[in-house]
């Protein structure tokens, strides 16, 4: 049907959840699709398998499985923006149910029921109207025969008959499904197969050209999430396992999260490719990925110290039934999961060298903190420059921008490892926190960004080997250089941007169908800030100081033991009194009072984090030398510390081109890191540096991932050939930038 006008009108920033998942859910996904290089699409279909819920059944399920509906869930009519197109086309005058789905640049051709007479050899004695129920409660021990089921069913032709006939239409958000005289839930069909076609322009992926100049196509982390990729259930509450095939080009490599089936079958000019999931997850985690990568995998055994004893915490699996990788004994001892690095032939050589030596060592010492990995294997791809943000984790796979592999000699010196090494442990980290301890309201997503930077710390202090006063030394570096960043972005944002916990008192709470909005989720500025990162940091870097840090550690790993599978709210990420047995003077209220409800931060002193490092950041101003500087040997200075050096000097009102050059050839800045460089560019651009506009260039175009606001500096300085400078690399760039960055440069620049 042609597309209709949407009744949905939330607020300008906030995304629409539509899904009635109150109502029904998705219990499972089997998509079969090909990509289309030549039209910049990707076609095919998703077969659906349903399982109603009334409002009974619900409420057992909050009772029994938090995995999937946690037992503090509550539904409000009242929430603003939450009575969407799932609430007022639920039911048409007619009385006709409808199934909504979250879909927007999507072409629907077709959407049918499927035959699942197929299953009746299957389930002997199950009547055809349960068969689809059996199937979606096969125990995890027989996790294979249901896959396979799965696939058969994704096979099956539709029903034709005219009484069997689907009718849908779509809005700008979402696809809504009916059927002729079905007025509820239990009467829908239990699988249907929907065909379409994404757009070129869809926010989901992003179609471009990685560093080869060779075509290739990846989910891009988009604000949308998956919508733009299949019609599918948002809201997080609504997990479900998946099955993928993809047919590509022969010279294409598809990654995906999911078990990869290793079965590539010849399909005219096309490969087909098979990856499946058994862990209900979120649709948004869902990841794809088609180019023309190589990879790297290490074979040999990795020397590291063997973290393995796991201890019995006492806590049982409390998530549904699925096939847990913490409850298989084997896998207790596997340090390092087996894991690829794929990228570009250009960038082979450096990924070599930097992320697949540290790979081994930043999951052994994951293993050592938080317990098993949650996934049995790991890629890591490295994505085109146009890419968003130092990192993207999802499940079995992680993108890492390319500004993370260091531009100096091919096989640098450890203390130039940081930003790869650190940003390695974060996304590694979202494993634990973000994927299998997932935020049930997404309004929280410091649950997931605040524990994976504080964990970041700990995980990297492990692989390098640290003692422990070299890791407190560096933690409390890092520390001071959070706390300046915070408070920077704290004075240039808005204060809506800075509540952790936006909806407050009504965090996790949906209208009657399910449906609900996600604050601020569409304002292209969020997504370049860090308040969520680093104001979540600083509530752990504070809560550990109050029942000491060690014991704060240890709570983590019993923390995973307990909730993994589940998705929490901030109420549950904050209940250290039932995990640890220590004096609690802080009560939860306090902590929302002070830290999650408000914009800014509470005033707490962190000198005891980090008053060496102000100390030294304020030593000989004001003051006459009285005695030569001390020398210094550069090769020594660790990436924080020249981090630090180069925003104290962005402090200084003036540096002549001959201090400038001095710096610059001193410290070796071309060839030092991105976080580095960043700051030798603002430097650059604040003391008119000219014979160092090259630097600049080269970030804004080979650093898009963290030269966002720099532009902003180009032009607030109101010199001409700055801004020409400006308007020349967001020329250059081109269409190989991510959306909403460029939309927030243009705002800037044009």
């Amino acid at each position: 049907m042609e597309e209709q006008k949407g009744e949905v009108n939330p607020d300008t920033d906030d995304l629409p959840l539509c899904a009635n998942t109150s109502h029904i859910l998705v219990k499972h996904y089997a998509l079969d699709l090909t990509v289309h290089f030549d039209r910049n699409v990707i076609s095919g279909s998703v077969v659906l398998f349903l399982e109603p819920t009334s409002s009974e059944e619900h409420e057992e399920y909050d009772g029994n499985q938090t995995a999937w509906f946690g037992n503090t869930e509550q539904r409000s009519s009242d929430l603003p923006g939450v009575r969407m197109a799932a609430d007022h086309i639920k039911s048409s005058p007619e009385g006709h149910f409808f199934l909504v789905l979250d879909c927007c640049d999507i072409t629907v051709s077709k959407v049918e029921h499927v035959d699942i007479t197929c299953l009746l050899n299957a389930f002997p004695g199950v009547r055809p109207p349960d068969l689809i129920q059996k199937l979606v409660t096969m125990p995890s021990s027989q996790w294979r025969r249901q896959q396979e089921l799965f696939s058969v069913c994704g096979r099956a032709p539709g029903v034709e008959q005219n009484g069997d006939q689907l009718h849908f239409h779509t809005d700008r958000w979402s696809l809504q499904v009916w059927k002729q005289g079905v007025s509820s839930p239990r009467e829908f069909p239990r699988t249907l197969r929907i065909c379409y076609e994404t757009k070129p322009t869809g926010g989901s992926v992003r179609w471009t050209k990685d560093q080869d100049n060779m075509a290739c196509v990846y989910t891009a982390g988009s604000p949308i999430n998956n919508r733009a990729l299949f019609p599918c259930q948002e809201p997080p509450v609504a997990m479900s396992t998946w099955q993928a095939s993809v047919r590509a080009p022969r010279d294409c490599v598809v990654l995906m999260s999911g078990e990869d089936d290793f079965w590539l079958f010849p399909v005219t000019c096309l490969l087909l490719w098979n990856y499946y999931v058994t862990m209900p997850m979120p649709a948004s985690t869902f990841t794809l990925a088609v180019g023309r990568w190589l990879f790297m995998t290490n074979t040999s055994n990795v020397s590291v110290s063997d973290h393995s004893a796991m201890l019995d915490d006492g806590f049982p699996c409390s998530h549904g039934d699925y096939p847990c990788r913490f409850i298989e004994r084997a896998v207790k001892s596997q340090r390092v999961i087996p894991h690829r690095v794929f990228a570009p032939v250009g960038l082979l050589q450096k990924a070599q060298s930097r992320i697949l030596a540290l790979l081994p060592r930043c999951l052994a010492a994951a293993q050592a903190v938080l317990g098993v990995h949650p996934f049995p294997r790991l890629d890591v791809l490295i994505v085109p420059a146009g890419f968003s943000s130092l990192g993207m984790a999802s499940p079995h796979i992680i993108f890492l921008s390319q500004s993370v592999l260091h531009v100096g000699s091919s096989f640098p010196r450890e203390n130039s490892l940081s930003l790869c090494g650190s940003r390695l442990c974060h996304e590694i980290a979202h494993s634990w926190f973000g994927l299998v301890i997932g935020a049930r309201d997404w309004t929280e997503e410091w649950i997931s960004e605040g524990f994976a930077t504080y964990l970041e710390d700990i995980i990297w202090a492990r692989a390098q080997q640290l003692s422990l006063p070299e890791a407190t030394e560096l933690s409390n570096l890092k520390a001071l250089l959070r706390w300046r960043r915070l408070s920077d972005e704290l004075q240039n944002s808005g204060e809506e941007l800075q509540i952790l916990r936006p909806n407050m008192d009504k965090t996790g709470q949906v209208s009657e169908s399910g449906s609900s909005t996600v604050k601020h989720a569409l304002n292209p500025e969020k997504s370049f800030l860090q308040v969520h990162y680093l104001k979540g940091y600083f509530l752990l870097m504070f809560l550990a100081s109050q029942v000491g840090e060690q014991q704060f550690i240890h709570f983590f790993r019993l923390f995973v033991k307990k909730y993994h599978g589940q998705l929490i709210l901030s109420q549950v990420s904050l209940q250290f009194k039932d995990l640890i047995s220590t004096r609690w003077r802080l009560t939860l209220d306090t902590i929302y009072a002070d830290w999650l409800d408000r914009p800014g931060v509470p005033k707490v002193r962190f000198s005891f984090l980090v008053a060496k490092w102000i100390l030294l950041s304020h030593q000989g101003k004001g003051r006459k030398r009285k005695q030569s500087a001390p020398k210094v040997n550069y090769k020594e200075v660790t990436t924080e510390q020249l981090v630090l050096l180069l925003e104290l000097l962005l402090e200084e009102a003036k540096l002549s081109t001959s201090t400038m050059r001095i710096l610059a050839r001193a410290y070796d800045l071309h060839n030092q890191d991105a976080e580095v460089r960043h700051r030798w560019c603002e430097l650059v651009v604040k003391h008119k540096h000219v014979n160092a506009y090259g630097d600049v260039e080269r970030f804004l175009l080979h650093d898009q991932a963290m030269g966002v606001y720099l532009y902003g500096e180009l032009m607030v300085q109101e010199d001409a050939e700055q801004q020409a400078l400006a308007r020349r690399c967001l020329s250059l760039a081109g269409e190989e930038m991510d959306q909403s960055a460029r939309r927030v440069v243009e705002e800037m620049v044009l």
